[in-house]
């Protein structure tokens, strides 16, 4: 029988290792950087063309190499950071697999200039497919200079299964903010298409937070350190009020290494409890440093994964830590309320702009005013803190007489006409009727009111209508922005001041990709360089003094839907704008703004679910209050 077993050649071999070091672009910018720190350098520039598909060069001041070393450096598995295997129990550099160059020359056109502190001129390498070119003398200053081009040029399926440039280079972005943070003392220059997205000069953790994150979310963060004879554990820590929709901007290193660990990820949100809204994720930026043989690196081609000697013992020291911190700077909110809560509280809560005092009215069993024995003479016990008690069994005459004292509030909203409701709904109109005094009250054209400042109430004939005003606010700017983009008619304000804006890498370079949907939305929007922005307009939704805050908002809720699921460019920033320019949950409305946005929630196409898919109106039938009453 003949023989059907055989070893691969060198170069198949390289192929098939260089797919789990080199996925993409960006895993070769980290690979090469990774080299370069190892190499102590103190100045890394980074220079990418076509998302580092055509172009993506390297350039540090490191040790360099002499010509030997730097030949031997293209051989699978040559490394000079362990020599057995004992060295693999206490690694302390970011490299030690020596495959990173075999893993890029095998896939892709490879030139290295290298130079020593101690040599005149240095080395010059031509290497494609792991096959050397050419090798040479040449002048460069001492370090390294790697250029890759081509990548993925002989591997052909592989690049076709790339992202789009806009992804590739989003993911080179992230890869260098990933180091760029975490090594404060390096400069750093990242180049892309002639422009420069990060220069970063060398300086303390607080001023890198700065240049990399920005001003605002400085003040938005808190300072953590904390070291013990076990390990360290120090870096930054966002408020509980700059809760994050994803966990992207989460950045956690071991030694100076970025990973992801699911267990000290759970320990940070853990840590929170309760003061973050639900849905929202914890900013941070966490360094634990600790004795090498207590973590193993070498467990993922990526070198992303770690397994911990003792991993229990570093999930409670994280969370301990950063509970102690968050009491330390007292970010825990405290609510206090009175035991109980009178009529004025309660008007205050249903978004009545004029208390109002109501009197107590005695109601016999029978339905008939009386003076004598009543049923509030019985005992009633005490609400919660959390939850309002109305001594009044008829809470409509309450609401009337309330709405009677606001008289020249609800004469304005009485020239609104009735909103036209699905299947033939009209708000009530309350007719006249004789009140228990003989007088008529003053006539009302709707009865509506706005509960704990989020849901806005609407009496109609078969019950009672609750819309979420964020949600509702939220689909009429949806659909106005939809009606922007199609008849290409943006409506915005400009600033009597232009707002300077300065970004981060990633964000700037999203705005730049966005630029044409932005002005669409009405914003007026200049590039200044230097991740730097400047805001001319703004749309006419947006308050003037949030031009900066809903830019970056929108930007953050962009960004969270792109990882979510895959859309469509111009939906997802419609999306985006109206999650952040709607109004909020909190945010207390007049009758005139609440019977407005009705009208407009009702004129839209869709007005039961918000963009992302939540519900807008619930109706309460009259058939089931009857139920719960016991009146069926």
């Amino acid at each position: 029988m003949a023989q059907r077993i055989h070893i691969l050649r060198a170069d198949v071999a390289n192929k098939i290792a260089a797919g789990e070091v080199v996925q993409r672009p960006a895993a070769a910018v980290k690979e090469l950087v990774e080299n370069a720190l190892d190499a102590n350098a103190k100045k890394i520039s980074i220079i990418v063309k076509g998302a580092g598909k055509t172009w993506l060069q390297v350039i540090d001041d490191g040790d360099g190499m002499n010509e030997a070393d730097a030949a031997l450096a293209f051989q699978r598995h040559a490394t000079s950071k362990i020599t057995s295997a004992e060295d693999l129990e206490n690694i302390r550099t970011l490299g030690f697999r020596g495959e990173a160059l075999a893993s890029i020359a095998a896939v892709a056109q490879v030139e290295m200039r290298t130079r020593t502190r101690s040599e005149d001129v240095g080395t010059l390498l031509r290497v494609e497919g792991n096959e050397e070119k050419e090798r040479s003398k040449a002048s460069i200053e001492p370090g390294t200079n790697i250029i890759v081009k081509n990548l993925f040029y002989n591997t052909p399926a592989r690049r076709n299964f790339l992202k789009s440039d806009h992804t590739e280079l989003k993911n080179i972005t992230e890869a260098v903010t990933r180091m760029a943070v975490i090594y404060p003392d390096v400069a750093w220059q990242y180049v892309s298409e002639d422009e420069t997205l990060l220069d970063l000069k060398p300086g303390s953790a607080e001023d890198r937070f700065i240049d990399v994150f920005g001003e605002r979310h400085f003040k938005s963060i808190v300072n953590l350190a904390e070291t013990t004879d076990y390990l360290s554990l120090n870096g930054f820590i966002g408020k509980p009020d700059f809760g994050r929709k994803s966990r992207n901007d989460q950045y956690l290193y071991i030694n100076k290494r970025y990973i992801t660990s699911r267990a000290i990820s759970h320990a940070v949100f853990h840590a929170y409890e309760h003061l973050m809204v639900k849905g929202a994720f914890p900013f941070f930026v966490l360094n634990i440093t600790l004795d090498p043989r207590k973590v193993d690196v070498n467990v993922h081609p990526s070198k992303m994964e770690v397994k911990f000697e003792n991993e229990s013992n570093i999930y409670r020291f994280v969370l301990s830590v950063i509970r102690k911190t968050l009491a330390a700077h007292d970010l825990i909110p405290s609510v206090s309320l009175p035991a109980e809560e009178g009529l004025a509280e309660l008007n205050q809560r249903l978004g009545f702009s004029t208390p109002a005092t109501v009197e107590r009215e005695t109601l016999s069993t029978g339905g008939e005013r009386s003076s004598g024995h009543s049923w509030w003479s019985t005992p009633v016990a005490q609400p919660s803190t959390n939850e309002t008690s109305v001594d009044v069994t008829d809470i409509e005459q309450l609401f009337s007489k309330i709405e009677r004292r606001m008289g020249g509030e609800r004469a304005l909203a009485s020239t609104q006409q009735a909103v036209d409701f699905p299947q033939q709904e009209k708000v009530f109109q309350h007719e006249p009727a004789q009140t228990v005094s003989g007088r008529e009250p003053a006539k009302e054209s709707r009865a509506i009111w706005q509960l704990h400042n989020k849901y806005i109430l609407s009496q109609i004939r078969t019950g009672l209508l609750i819309v979420d005003q964020h949600v509702a606010h939220e689909r009429v700017l949806y659909e106005k922005v939809q009606a922007n983009f199609e008849k290409d008619l943006p409506s915005s304000q400009q600033l009597l001041f232009p707002k300077t804006v300065q970004l981060g890498a990633h964000d700037y370079t999203l705005v730049k990709e966005l630029l044409p949907h932005l002005e669409k939305l009405g914003f007026n929007i200049k590039l200044f360089g230097k991740n730097t922005v400047v805001i001319e307009g703004i749309p006419a939704d947006v308050r003037v003094g949030d031009e900066s805050a809903i830019l970056q908002d929108v930007l953050g809720e962009f960004k969270r839907n792109e990882n979510a699921e895959q859309m469509d460019a111009r939906d997802n920033i419609a999306k985006s704008f109206a999650c952040k320019a709607a109004i909020k949950a909190g945010d207390k409305l007049n009758t005139t703004e609440m019977i407005s946005l009705i009208d407009q929630l009702f004129a839209t196409q869709m007005p039961y679910v918000c963009p992302h898919g939540r519900p807008v109106v619930i109706k309460l039938s009259i058939e089931e209050l009857d139920k719960r009453f016991g009146r069926t």
